[in-house]
């Protein structure tokens, strides 16, 4: 199993960066998938998640109306649009997946939101 994000950088305050997740090693059309972040001195939180197929997603409170998580099953991508960026979004994002009783990880891309 392989998860490679891409996409983070360093944007202002209400700005938007667009995630992406490539996936290989597995059948990803079959598993969920996952956008976590994990902030400086904080634990991994989950911000978003989305079904096999793509039909249904779920966010964080602190994402809701502002993150968007969709995915390519053709392409084997997951995608986390950001927009209205805030400072406290500030983290590094795992895109990640679970496959019988295993966690997997990718190795993250960091979000820097500041003036």
């Amino acid at each position: 199993v392989q998860l490679v994000e891409s996409g983070g950088g360093l944007v202002q305050p209400g700005g938007s960066l667009r995630l992406s997740c490539a996936a290989s090693g597995f059948t990803f059309s079959n598993y969920i998938m996952y956008w976590y972040r994990q902030g400086p001195g904080k634990e991994r939180e989950l911000v978003a998640g989305i079904s096999s197929g793509g039909s249904n997603t779920n966010y964080a409170e602190s994402a809701k109306g502002r993150f968007t998580i969709s995915r390519d099953n053709a392409k084997n991508t997951v995608y986390l649009q950001m927009n209205s960026l805030k400072p406290d979004d500030t983290a590094v994002y795992y895109c990640g997946t679970k496959i019988m009783l295993a966690r997997y990880w990718g190795q993250g891309t960091q979000v820097t939101v500041s003036s």
